[in-house]
C-alpha cells in the first residue's frame, strides 16, 4: 500500500517541491526507514510520528515495515519539516484518511509527542513556490501563517494539532479560516522607534557623508579615535534609509525566514535590517556556510545596512570574503554536495581606530604606537577591499563645548525626506532598464557611461585628482557614482566640477591617512 503526500524542502532560500511516499508492507517485519538522503532529525520522525499517533488517539499500525522514501532522492534533506506529512501518510494508509483529500495540499510542519504542531523554517519561501506551482491550498504551523499569507493566490490554512489537521482534511467543520493578512496594515503595524541623528553632537562632516551613502547606497567607512561617535553615527543609519518596496520587504523577510529569526509578532519585515556581527565572527558566519549553505550575515543584510565595528580587529581573511558581495551584490557558496547562491545587496558602514592605541593624530591624547605597529595594524585591509569603501571620512573627537551645547542639528526625518527624494530620482532614472537597479551604487559601466555625463573642465579636475592621488580604475567609478548621487541630492539633471569636488574630498582621506605618519 502507498500514499503520496506532497510537501517541500528548502534549498538555500527557494523552496522545492518534496514528494513524501509512504509506503506499508504487511508481509515484512515491523521496521521503520526513511530514504532519499535524509539528515538525523528525518531518521528520527518514526518515534516522534509514532508517539503523536498515538497520543492523540489514533493507532499506529503494529504489524508490518513502514518506508517513507522523499523523493527526489539526489540532494540531502534536512529539518523536520516532514513529521506531519509522515504521519498522514500512516493514518492514510491506516484508513483514516482517504489518499484524494490531500491531493491538492502542499503540508509541511513538525509534530511534538502529544501531536502539537511545531513551527519550521522557510515558510514564506515555500509560500512564494507553491503558488508559482499553482497549488491551491497550503497547510502550516499556525506560526507560520501569517508570514506565508502574504503571498497571494494560495490558501494558507493553520495546523494546531495532528486531530486537528485531520478533521480539516476529512472535510469536517473548518473551526479555522485560512490566514488572511492586509499587506498595507501590516506595514503599519511595524512602525517602532529609531534613534535619532538629533542626538548626534558635532560631525557635521560625518553626518553629511552618512547622508550621501544612504542616498546612494553607497559603502561608508568611519577612521577616528574612541569615543567620537562612529558607532553611534552607524545605528541612525536606518532612521535616514527610504522605506523598503513590497518586492524588497517580500526578498528580505524569505531570507530570515530560512534562517529561523522571524517573531511571532513580526512575521514580515518592513523596515531595512541592520546587522552588526561581532569582530570574531568566522567567514562561514559572515557570508554563510555549513555542509548544506545557509546564508550568512552579509544576506541578512540584504536590502540593509551590514555594520561592521572596529572593522581592524576582523580577521583579514574574514574582510576578504566581502569582496564578491561587495562587487556582485550576491555570495556564491560551494560544498561537496551543492553549490547555492544567496542574495547580499547590502549597504556596508564600518568604523575603525587610526592606530592600535586609537589616538593617532589625535589633539587630545598622545599617541604611543610606534610606526611599525600603526603599519602593521593598518595592513589588515588589502588594497581591492579598501577600493570598495565609497567613502572614507574623518571622524575627530568632539570638543567639550559640542558636547554641552543643546542639540541643534537636523533630525533624521528632514535628512530621510532629501535621501528619499534622491532616492525616488534614481529609481525613475533606472526604471526602464533590463537591469534591477535600485540606487546608483549598483551602476555598471553602462549606467554610468550613459548617466555620469562629465563637463569638460569638470573631465579635467577628476583627471588632475587622479593623477596626484593615484585612484585605481575602480575608485574612478565610484567616484562618478558619488558624484551622481550629489547631484541627485541637489536635484540637478547635470553634474558639475562641485559634485566631484566633494566626491574626491570622500576618496581622498585614505591617501593622506595612510601616508602622512
Amino acid at each position: 500500500m502507498l500514499l503520496k503526500v506532497q510537501s517541500a524542502s528548502v534549498l538555500g532560500i527557494e523552496a522545492q517541491i518534496i514528494d513524501v511516499e509512504v509506503d506499508l508492507s504487511l508481509h515484512r517485519g515491523r521496521k521503520y526507514h526513511v530514504v532519499g538522503l535524509p539528515d538525523v532529525a528525518i531518521k528520527e520522525s518514526g518515534e516522534r510520528v509514532r508517539a503523536a499517533i498515538q497520543n492523540c488517539g489514533y493507532e499506529f499500525p503494529h504489524l508490518g515495515s513502514i518506508t517513507v522514501n522523499l523523493a527526489p532522492a539526489d540532494f540531502k534533506k534536512e529539518g523536520s519539516c516532514y513529521d506531519l506529512p509522515i504521519a498522514l501518510g500512516v493514518l492514510g494508509l491506516s484508513g483514516n484518511l482517504e489518499p484524494e483529500r490531500v491531493r491538492d495540499w502542499l503540508i509541511l510542519g513538525e509534530l511534538s509527542l502529544d501531536g502539537q504542531v511545531r513551527p519550521i523554517r522557510g515558510a514564506l519561501s515555500v509560500a512564494l513556490h507553491a503558488s508559482r506551482k499553482k497549488f491551491s491550498k497550503l497547510l502550516l504551523p499556525v506560526d507560520n501563517t501569517r508570514e506565508a499569507a502574504i503571498v497571494s493566490g494560495i490558501e494558507v490554512h493553520p495546523a494546531f494539532t495532528l486531530p486537528q489537521v485531520m478533521n480539516l482534511l476529512n472535510g469536517g467543520r473548518a473551526q479555522y479560516p485560512p490566514v488572511k493578512v492586509n499587506r498595507h496594515d501590516l506595514f503599519k503595524e511595524q512602525t517602532t522607534a529609531r534613534p535619532d541623528l538629533i542626538d548626534v553632537k558635532g560631525q557635521e562632516t560625518a553626518k553629511r557623508a552618512l547622508e550621501v551613502a544612504c542616498a546612494g547606497g553607497h559603502n561608508l567607512l568611519m577612521i577616528g579615535p574612541p569615543g567620537a561617535g562612529k558607532t553611534m553615527l552607524a545605528k541612525r543609519i536606518p532612521s535616514i534609509l527610504p522605506a523598503m518596496s513590497f518586492a524588497e520587504a517580500l526578498k528580505t523577510t524569505a531570507i530570515h525566514s530560512v534562517c529561523g529569526l522571524l517573531k511571532g509578532n513580526q512575521p514580515f519585515l518592513t523596515h531595512r535590517p541592520f546587522r552588526a556581527p561581532h569582530h570574531t565572527i568566522s567567514s562561514a558566519g559572515l557570508v554563510g556556510g555549513s555542509s548544506i549553505p545557509r546564508p550568512g550575515e552579509v544576506s541578512l543584510a540584504h536590502n540593509g545596512v551590514l555594520f561592521l565595528d572596529e572593522l581592524l580587529e576582523f580577521h583579514r581573511p574574514v574582510l576578504e570574503v566581502l569582496r564578491q558581495p561587495l562587487e556582485d551584490g550576491e555570495i556564491t557558496i560551494s560544498r561537496a554536495a551543492r553549490t547555492l547562491t544567496f542574495p547580499a545587496q547590502f549597504m556596508l558602514a564600518a568604523a575603525m581606530n587610526p592606530c592600535p592605541c586609537g589616538y593617532w593624530n589625535s589633539v587630545l591624547k598622545e599617541c604611543l604606537c610606534t610606526p611599525a605597529q600603526i603599519q602593521r595594524y593598518r595592513s589588515k585591509i588589502s588594497g581591492p577591499l579598501w577600493d570598495r569603501i565609497d567613502l572614507h571620512i574623518d571622524v575627530p573627537e568632539v570638543s567639550y563645548r559640542a558636547l554641552t551645547r543643546d542639540p541643534s542639528g537636523e533630525s533624521s526625518k528632514l535628512v530621510a525626506r532629501r535621501v528619499a527624494k534622491a532616492r525616488n530620482l534614481q529609481l525613475r532614472r533606472f526604471h526602464s532598464g533590463k537591469h534591477s537597479i535600485f540606487c546608483n551604487a549598483q551602476m555598471g559601466p553602462a549606467q554610468i557611461l550613459k548617466h555620469c555625463v562629465l563637463e569638460e573642465d569638470t573631465k579635467k579636475l577628476l583627471e588632475n585628482a587622479i593623477q596626484k592621488l593615484g585612484f585605481s580604475a575602480r575608485a574612478y567609478d565610484r567616484i562618478l557614482k558619488m558624484a551622481r548621487t550629489l547631484a541627485d541630492l541637489a536635484g540637478l539633471e547635470n553634474i558639475s566640477s562641485e559634485h566631484v569636488s566633494e566626491a574626491i574630498q570622500y576618496r581622498s582621506l585614505d591617501r593622506n591617512f595612510w601616508d602622512d605618519f
